[in-house]
């Protein structure tokens, strides 16, 4: 009995320890606590938090819950004046900037309607733009507000998949993204967070030629071991990764930690925290996640250390990067912690030893693959496809995989890689081919990869087709010669629509995106909406009085594919 207690007592021991040094390793945020009021007029919860892991991106703000409604009164977190409105298909929708005097910034998104006068006005630079979608810089003397002020309505505008609040708070000189729950938001949490798998993965090769060993985890006294005890690894060197999630009290929701360290004999060597990040940067998730598991339909791992190639960010770490070496000794003490914003820690234990009785590596065959590396100008050329990869582009070393296939009418297909090792930034593509078409500028470049695909307009040069893309996969060119479609819902031409609301037309095109649609009511411009990228509605205002009138309808596809249709109704 005396001895399970020395033990226990051991444990609580090495856990405070943890605690105390991991209290130190990053630095004490001096953010303002209660400057801020919540943003939105329903009950007070979260349906995301921030820095939860989405596809190629961090959520970058908290996702308030609006009663699973549209249409819930927004008001201005604090005083201050509204310097920005932007409204987009897809993204943030309708939103709204506010900057404050201690210089923050706070974003609302996902709108409906903005207050009336800021309405007006954002619909009168729309019609002298003649541009839908804008992006206002607004003088601050023109929407000054207090705090509390209605500054529009809640709704599910934008990328948005559901009724919700999207509010941030970011530095307004640097535009950086700050966490708001560190500013003292009245959100309970008095819930540590749950971790749910350790990946141990061989740092002596590329994390992207190898599959890491995954070790479930069981909880003794609070704290998380490896369920079979004691890690053997035969490598020299090792890094760590961990699948967490956080929660609230009184949610079941799965959010996003805020901070993990890794500590080798006690001695924090890496971590991160999920603060202080921009939108140029929120693309380096694809670098602190297990991408090609991820991409394979496995788990979200977050790597404990960084990836050669992704040389800023959020982390943190001393010379070794996160990254433990077992040449001074074969065995080493781990331990992890995992924090959410309040400061509910959770802890992993572990020992990990290097197998001294496997004397020689495995090795690997020969291949005469060409390897990329991260930090370098990596290039592929033949005699069909040229492309270059910038030093940036890359996190990790992989070898590059190419191959010519042809489709059932006998035209090529060219497999560059495959979408399962990321890209930070975009390539330009150039594919050689022969057409018996004059137009070139009707070919577009098409990427496939299982069920996502995408399409460009091919630019001619020298006999080459080039295009940008920010993912590998299968590429081939093809000719666009067909104009986009247009269909009106319940509206036609010849029509009487004195009992109509709104007018909606749905846009759609062969390669999918629309370059550009216009409408004309009697030969002035008319603003249609386009929330979420097909639907164009137009809602019955000032600008269409009874009488008679003429709408042209026109639609543009990325190669110059145009449709024009003409309407004549009464009103």
């Amino acid at each position: 009995m005396r001895k399970d207690l020395t033990v226990l007592y051991g444990f609580i021991a090495l856990s405070l320890i943890s605690a105390n040094v991991q209290a130190q390793y990053f630095e004490k945020k001096d953010y303002p606590q209660q400057y801020f009021q919540w943003p939105v007029g329903a009950k007070i919860g979260l349906v995301a938090n921030f820095g939860e892991l989405r596809p190629n991106h961090f959520h970058m703000g908290l996702d308030c819950r609006t009663d699973q409604v549209e249409n819930k009164p927004v008001y201005a977190a604090a005083s201050g004046y509204i310097a920005k409105v932007k409204i987009e298909a897809s993204g943030f929708g309708r939103a709204i900037y506010v900057n404050h005097p201690n210089g923050l910034t706070t974003l609302y998104a996902h709108l409906n309607d903005f207050y009336p006068a800021l309405e007006q006005y954002v619909k009168e630079q729309q019609y002298k733009l003649k541009k839908w979608n804008v992006f206002l810089d607004i003088p601050s003397n023109l929407f000054p507000l207090n705090q509390g002020d209605l500054i529009a309505f809640s709704g599910n505008t934008g990328g948005s998949q559901g009724p919700h609040l999207h509010f941030e708070i970011r530095n307004t000189k640097t535009d950086k993204v700050l966490n708001p729950l560190l500013m003292g938001f009245p959100i309970a949490d008095n819930i540590a967070p749950n971790i749910i798998r350790l990946a141990v993965y061989d740092r002596t090769v590329s994390t992207y030629e190898q599959t890491p060993k995954i070790y479930p985890l069981k909880k003794v006294n609070g704290l998380y071991q490896p369920a079979l005890g004691k890690i053997m690894v035969n490598t020299d060197k090792v890094s760590f990764a961990i699948s967490a999630f956080d929660y609230y009290t009184g949610s079941t929701n799965q959010n996003g930690i805020y901070e993990a360290v890794v500590y080798n004999e006690d001695k924090p060597i890496a971590g991160f925290q999920m603060d202080n990040i921009s939108y140029a940067e929120t693309r380096y998730l694809n670098a602190h996640i297990d991408f090609k598991l991820r991409a394979g339909g496995g788990a979200y791992l977050q790597h404990l250390s960084k990836l050669p190639g992704y040389t800023d960010g959020f982390y943190k770490t001393n010379e070794s990067n996160g990254i433990v070496s077992f040449e001074d000794k074969p065995e080493h003490d781990i331990k992890i912690t995992v924090a959410d914003p309040n400061g509910n820690i959770s802890k992993i234990h572990f020992e990990i030893e290097k197998n001294t009785t496997i004397t020689n590596k495995p090795i690997f065959a020969a291949t005469s693959q060409k390897q990329f590396h991260p930090g370098f100008i990596n290039v592929f050329e033949n005699d069909h496809v040229h492309f270059y990869l910038g030093e940036n582009a890359i996190y990790d070393s992989f070898y590059f995989k190419y191959n010519e296939t042809k489709d059932l009418k006998g035209k090529p297909i060219y497999q560059i890689h495959n979408a399962t090792i990321p890209l930070q930034s975009y390539f330009t593509l150039k594919i050689k081919e022969d057409f018996l078409w004059k137009d070139t500028g009707k070919i577009v470049m098409f990427r496939s990869y299982g069920p996502k695909t995408d399409y460009k307009k091919a630019d001619y040069e020298n006999g080459w087709y080039k295009a940008a893309f920010r993912e590998f996969g299968n590429f081939r060119l093809l000719i666009d010669s067909t104009p986009p479609s247009i269909n009106a819902v319940g509206f036609s031409n010849g029509m009487n629509a004195s009992k109509l609301s709104r007018i909606l037309f749905v846009i759609t095109d062969d390669t999918e995106d629309i370059k550009e649609f216009n409408a004309l009511l009697d030969g002035k411009w008319l603003r249609f909406t386009n929330d979420k990228g097909r639907n164009f509605i137009y809602r019955f205002d000032e600008f269409c009085p009874p009488g008679q009138h003429e709408l042209v309808i026109t639609a543009e596809d990325q190669v110059g594919n145009i449709t024009k249709k003409i309407y004549n109704f009464t009103r």
